[in-house]
């Protein structure tokens, strides 16, 4: 088992979940990233929270922002392809606003399912092909990478077909990224091993492979066998321990966010986690809590 960093990097948390908090309907298929077009001043208003909580990355509203999505909600192609781009800047220009300090904008880039918005991405196997998986990731990775990120998110990935696709593209466009599937228990969501999974992602320009989007007692085991698999730096941000249903479009059971997730998140260091922070239900004031336990540990 590796070694943790003395100076692990503490991620945003959830940024649906945010924008609910202020007030925004995201019911609708293009969930967040509705909110580029609408109102971008309230995304950057979710990054600025996170970055004054202690986040060192804020990760982009582009998550289930894609050319196909905005084009069924009405939208053109140009428009499209412009407001996905300023997912990336909205994060930048909070960034530089602060000063900078080493912090980092991190592109979304959420798995197929995620523009389905039929609850897919936690199932994964969509039955399409590869070619398919393909066409759709390779022009939106490309127009998130020429917006000038630090490194791309590529997250909540549910299976190894998925997977498979996509470190083919990061090895082509040769750009640093994180890899996080999500998971249930100790296989990906499409009930395959993780030891196999995280093995697929293990290519010189991922920094960090890891989970997220899953529930806090599944990161232990999951960070300790990232790091056995691959010798990389692990990368573990949780939802509260609420798990969404598709079919009520609702969050049930009781959250264990907060100091119990704060808690868990020091053993999750020591493991090997060098990227730690939150998904869905997980806000600034957790992520604040976050680092300044991590901060003291």
């Amino acid at each position: 088992m590796s070694k943790a960093s003395d100076h692990p990097v503490v991620l945003d948390g959830g940024l649906s979940n945010a924008l609910e908090d202020r007030g925004h309907d995201l019911s609708d298929a293009l969930w967040s990233a509705r909110l580029l077009k609408d109102a971008p001043e309230e995304i950057a208003a979710v990054h600025r929270a996170y970055y004054e909580a202690g986040a060192m990355v804020a990760t982009t509203a582009s998550y289930q922002a894609s050319v196909i999505g905005f084009e069924r909600a009405g939208v053109s192609r140009g428009e499209a392809e412009r407001l996905i781009a300023s997912s990336v800047r909205i994060a930048r220009d909070v960034r530089d606003e602060l000063g900078g300090g080493g912090r980092l904008v991190a592109a979304s880039v959420g798995p197929y399912g995620a523009m389905l918005a039929d609850g897919s991405e936690y199932r994964g196997r969509y039955g399409v092909p590869a070619s398919v998986l393909r066409d759709f990731h390779g022009p939106r990775l490309e127009l998130l990478i020429s917006a000038g990120p630090d490194l791309l998110a590529v997250e909540t990935i549910p299976d190894t077909d998925e997977a498979e696709v996509l470190v083919e593209l990061l090895a082509e466009m040769d750009f640093p990224a994180w890899f996080s599937y999500s998971i249930e228990g100790s296989s990906t969501r499409a009930g395959q091993p993780l030891e196999d999974a995280f093995a697929i992602a293990a290519i010189d320009q991922v920094v960090a492979i890891g989970i997220n989007c899953c529930r806090p007692e599944d990161v232990q085991h999951a960070v300790e066998t990232a790091v056995a698999v691959t010798g990389r730096p692990a990368i573990a941000y949780p939802n509260s321990g609420e798990s969404w249903d598709a079919t009520t479009h609702r969050w049930a059971t009781t959250p264990t966010a907060g100091r119990d997730l704060t808690t868990l998140s020091l053993g999750w260091r020591r493991a090997g986690a060098e990227y730690i922070g939150g998904c869905c239900r997980v806000g600034p004031a957790d992520i604040r809590a976050m680092a300044r336990a991590i901060g003291r540990s």
